[in-house]
């Protein structure tokens, strides 16, 4: 509908920064406003202290009267964040010796997200003495009283937006929970999980464990939950990745990093989301996150190996699952006209066919491809629909849906999230009303020329610049994420060849502007979409780019690579 548009960021103070630093390095920090040398020191030290967030002396007074004779039920979501969380609780609780703990995962199509009376029912056959939500609990408020009535006490961890109402849990730690003033509202599940087990380990003068191994396991959950990486959160991630880098990581990690062919030794905090995180993910989206979870609990590398060769036959399925929806969503997108402005500002797309594991797969496709917030919808088993929401930058989902729960009642069931995704849940018969309401209050929220893709540029590269040196540099100079994104330049290039591979990529070799210089490779993904190349962009064709600078490692040999997220021809 819109044009993508390159936007060059605003300079920061780059002089305040180290003169050692890369040139390109300190163009790319002072623009995501780092203005002193203290800002990019991410060692361990530097974390908030673990005092600091709000309810943890409770939480591990909680815990430590079940430790000797209590059953410990951890109760986890069922994405990447959830897994990890669960995982990283289940190994601190047993390595600080609890007699018995154990985990239960919602499987999402029979029980939907979060401790809901449904689940505490099935949680009960094991007979716990202390049920902890990681990752979830904060909007469970039928779920925690079910558990009331059965005399089980529950302690939620949990870094979701809360609702009006808070659920009456015995202890909540949330850095999101109102007043809460902890400085980094930022964390992931996991990285709440990481706080309690390291208040826990104190409060018990726990000296045979070390919180630090777990590190691992919190950079990886957080990178796939795709939370702000403000500067606690990338001690957190930079801390993990350099274990795992050394080789100090769980089985699991390992053996689903050499399932997706990534170098352990040469880590990078994308390839923890695009690598690992969807094998993980793939398992609660098509069956159970038990399987994920499992693996990243596996001591032995052959077990460790099995599992990870489960969950990579499971992504294999959803990909081809993903494909075939994203299509058929495309078409409906594609069947909004400009002029529909009610239906184009905020679009809710339903299939009967679709898949509602995938759904926030292709939410997120059409939300990239529309530059606007995008709901899109499967039948659950209960003949319910459920609705996985994406969003843009200026637009609060969750704070919309909850707008909407307000003033129309009992238009949705139930719903929660964050600001750029959601989940709900609404009858059928509601859907031609809800899309309405959805549309509108996204047009309340925003000015629709603002909805637009933009990309942000750190700049333009000169030739020099254009070298394995910078590559190297901007690669170890993360992590790299939300909020801290990784750096993209822009520029224009003359075209040298031009050619498909894999069926829907285009390879391209380009002459800077600035002649003299050997071309240079570049690749643009999914660029063609299968189909035949572009006939305007043959040999000597201007293009405009926007790209990352990488390193493209092929049969020994390191080149560097322009990765294109933005191609235009002139």
């Amino acid at each position: 509908m819109t044009d993508m548009q390159i936007r060059r960021r605003a300079l920061g103070t780059e002089h305040a920064l180290a003169a050692h630093l890369h040139p390109v390095l300190r163009r790319v920090y002072a623009a995501r406003g780092i203005d002193n040398d203290l800002d990019l020191d991410l060692s361990l030290d530097r974390m908030l202290p673990v005092g600091s967030l709000e309810g943890l002396d409770a939480a591990t007074r909680l815990l430590a009267a079940h430790r000797r004779a209590g059953r410990v039920l951890v109760i986890g979501d069922f994405d990447a964040d959830g897994a990890t969380s669960t995982a990283l609780v289940v190994r601190a609780l047993r390595a600080m010796q609890f007699a018995h703990v154990d985990f239960l995962v919602p499987n999402r199509f029979r029980f939907g997200y979060g401790l809901t009376p449904e689940i505490v029912a099935l949680a009960a056959t094991r007979a716990p003495s202390l049920i902890v939500t990681v990752d979830n609990g904060v909007s469970s408020v039928a779920g925690v009283e079910a558990a009331r009535e059965i005399g089980v006490p529950v302690l939620v961890t949990d870094h979701h937006l809360p609702g009006a109402v808070l659920p009456r849990a015995e202890v909540i730690v949330n850095p999101n929970l109102p007043g809460s003033r902890f400085a980094s509202p930022a964390l992931a599940g996991v990285g709440v999980a990481f706080y309690l087990v390291a208040a826990l380990a104190k409060a018990l003068g726990e000296d045979r464990f070390r919180v630090a191994d777990l590190l691992d396991l919190v950079a990886l959950g957080t990178v796939a939950d795709m939370v702000p990486l403000d500067r606690n959160n990338r001690i957190l991630v930079s801390q993990g990745i350099k274990r795992i880098r050394a080789g100090r990581c769980v089985a699991g990690i390992r053996a689903l990093l050499e399932s997706a062919g990534r170098r352990q030794d040469a880590l990078t905090a994308a390839d923890l989301g695009f690598a690992v995180a969807p094998r993980l993910n793939a398992a609660g989206r098509l069956t159970d996150m038990s399987v994920g979870i499992a693996c990243l609990l596996a001591d032995q590398p052959e077990e460790a190996a099995r599992l990870a060769g489960l969950l990579a036959k499971l992504n294999e399925e959803r990909r081809e699952i993903e494909q075939r929806m994203q299509l058929e969503a495309v078409g409906l997108a594609d069947g909004l006209r400009d002029g529909e402005a009610v239906e184009s500002l905020g679009v809710c797309l339903f299939d009967e066919s679709w898949h509602q594991g995938v759904v926030g797969l292709v939410a997120g496709r059409i939300k990239d491809r529309l530059h606007r917030p995008v709901i899109a919808f499967a039948r659950a088993e209960d003949g319910s629909l459920r609705g996985s929401a994406r969003s843009v930058l200026g637009v609060n989902i969750r704070d919309a849906l909850d707008s909407i729960a307000t003033r129309q009642p009992g238009l949705i069931d139930k719903f929660g999230g964050h600001a750029m995704a959601a989940g709900l849940t609404l009858r059928e018969g509601n859907l031609p009303d809800f899309k309405i309401a959805f549309a509108a209050e996204i047009g309340a929220r925003t000015d629709p020329n603002a909805l637009t893709g933009v990309i942000f540029s750190d700049g333009a590269l000169s030739a020099e610049e254009l070298c394995i040196e910078t590559a190297l540099a901007l690669r170890g100079a993360g992590p790299w994420g939300q909020g801290f994104p990784e750096p993209v330049f822009d520029g224009q290039f003359t075209v040298v060849d031009a050619r498909i591979v894999g069926g829907k990529h285009m390879k391209l070799r380009l002459d800077s502007v600035e002649r003299g210089r050997e071309p240079i490779d570049a690749i643009a993904f999914g660029y063609m979409g299968g189909a035949s190349a572009d006939a305007n962009l043959g040999y000597g064709a201007t293009i405009q780019l926007a790209y990352r600078l990488e390193i493209n490692e092929f049969r020994g040999a390191e080149r560097v690579q322009l990765n294109c997220q933005h191609l235009k021809i002139a």
